[in-house]
């Protein structure tokens, strides 16, 4: 397979199935017969898989480690005030926040994916332009979303649910998140752009600062100043101003690969269209979570903010099931990409099998330790009887999916990471959309409370059915394509 490509080639290029080379699993060469390839890439291209787990999933699992606990602080915190009515405002404002996620997975994820794929053909024009409208994007989109909510708080407030008992807790929070934004797009793209070449641990060294950073302004502003919900909103600005600064110095002293120069900066179909499309099935399906999350908040905030409270840390469990199972499919993305891109299908095949039942495996302990611990985690977020006794059945609907959920995101990634966004998209929009809303209002209807509570793993049981017959359909394509590329091979 050709190590470079034509810059001038269309935006259908992202989705071409590479021709399979007969010897897809040698290296590629430069002129003087050594490998050009560096250590990371080297990883990618030959690295076992426990090799894979250590070099990518590992980072990648403790960045979500990072980012789980990250999100947990503020809820710990602002629990330890006893009050039901600020937890209850902190989860409100959690899916404007999930919203800014989303869009900065768009540029991150999928210039990721169309680095990873680019280092693979060797195409360095195409990582150029690939960092610049992933940085540059990712910073205009923070600053819009700064401006709509300092001129629309209320209005967005109210939107996202909150009532007299908790409108002005949650305007606290978003006002001054707000003034973050650029920051949290910067930090969520680039942290997703640099894993590109498999440097997943400078990734997990600027996570960890901006959590650690976070935890302790948190204990500071909430317990000592009591600054409350202000406070959490305060120590995540201030987390995340702390990472972009490490980024930065990152870029610039030690990966000028990934800098992101203006004037490489271009909308250009053939380069701007592969990061949005490969990052529309995870951006997509984290908009649709906050979406369906904000819906759900609604629903729940009738019964009560204490029927809140307790989804609210129910919620926090499933996160770290559903988080940790994604952070091993996404870790080993740029690994099934990288392969896929030079034409190394066996490895590549290889490498989802097996991170198949890695994530079945991870999901049925992590669910069990989950359900047999979850009465003291609970009192450890908030000490409420009526929190506790909600919570017992909650945390059974938020786990009982956990052994399955990673072959669920593993069927995405798969698609994101060859090139097939249109399935993957479709994919992402059935587990928190087309199937969770229509399930969440009947369930709603059905079962009450908890039929909120339980919509999601009855979501899951559809939304994995029909990730696996695309996931299958597309693989069927890409082993139809091998054959006919070795039988003209053969044929010459």
């Amino acid at each position: 397979m050709n190590d470079t490509k034509n810059t001038t080639q269309t935006q259908n290029e992202s989705q071409e199935i590479p021709a399979i080379s007969s010897e897809g699993d040698t290296l590629a060469k430069s002129k003087t017969g050594k490998s050009s390839i560096n250590k990371n890439e080297a990883i990618l291209a030959e690295g076992s898989f426990p090799q894979l787990l250590i070099k990518l999933c590992i980072p990648s699992v403790v960045i979500i480690l990072v980012m789980i606990i990250y999100n947990m602080a503020d809820t710990y915190f602002i629990g330890q005030t006893g009050d039901p009515n600020k937890i209850a405002a902190i989860s409100l404002s959690m899916p404007f926040f999930t919203i800014l996620s989303g869009v900065a997975t768009l540029f991150g994820n999928g210039g990721c994916t169309s680095i990873s794929m680019a280092l693979g053909r060797k195409d360095h024009t195409k990582i150029k332009s690939f960092c610049s409208i992933c940085c540059y994007s990712a910073l205009a989109v923070g600053i819009a979303f700064m401006l709509i909510v300092l001129f629309a708080i209320r209005p967005i407030a109210a939107m996202l649910g909150a009532d007299e008992s908790t409108m002005e807790y949650t305007c606290q929070y978003l006002m001054i998140f707000s003034l973050g934004a650029p920051f949290v797009m910067f930090n969520q793209t680039y942290n997703c752009v640099i894993r590109a070449d498999g440097a997943a641990s400078q990734s997990m060294v600027s996570n960890l600062l901006g959590t650690v950073s976070n935890i302790i302004l948190d204990a500071l502003f909430i317990m000592v100043f009591h600054w409350d919900v202000a406070g959490a909103a305060l120590a995540t600005v201030i987390g995340n101003i702390l990472t972009s600064i490490y980024l930065v110095y990152y870029l610039w002293k030690k990966q000028p690969a990934f800098r992101p120069y203006p004037k490489y900066f271009t909308f250009r179909k053939e380069y701007f269209l592969p990061v949005v499309t490969l990052g529309l099935p995870m951006c997509c399906s984290t908009m649709l979570n906050s979406i369906s999350h904000m819906i759900s908040n609604r629903m729940m905030i009738g019964y009560g903010s204490v029927a809140l409270s307790a989804q609210s840390v129910a919620g926090k469990l499933a996160m770290v099931i559903t988080m940790l199972l994604m952070a091993i499919c996404m870790g080993l993305q740029p690994a099934i990409s990288y392969n896929y891109g030079r034409g190394d299908l066996k490895r590549m095949y290889s490498i989802i099998r097996n991170t198949g039942v890695f994530t079945v495996v991870l999901g049925f302990v992590l669910s069990a330790g989950c359900y047999v611990a979850r009465t003291p985690i609970i009192s450890a977020f908030i000490d409420n009887a009526e929190v506790i006794e909600y919570g017992q059945i909650m945390v059974l609907a938020s786990i009982c999916t956990g052994p399955f959920y990673g072959l669920y995101q593993l069927c995405q990634t798969f698609m994101q990471a060859t090139g097939q966004a249109a399935y993957a998209t479709f994919t992402a929009l059935l587990d928190k959309g087309l199937f969770y809303l229509p399930i969440l209002f009947l369930m709603n209807h059905a079962f009450q409370m908890y039929g909120i509570a339980f919509s999601t793993a009855v979501t899951l049981i559809f939304a994995l059915a029909v990730g696996a017959f695309l996931a299958l359909k597309w693989n069927k394509t890409i082993k139809e394509t091998e054959r006919n590329a070795r039988q003209n091979t053969a044929g010459v």
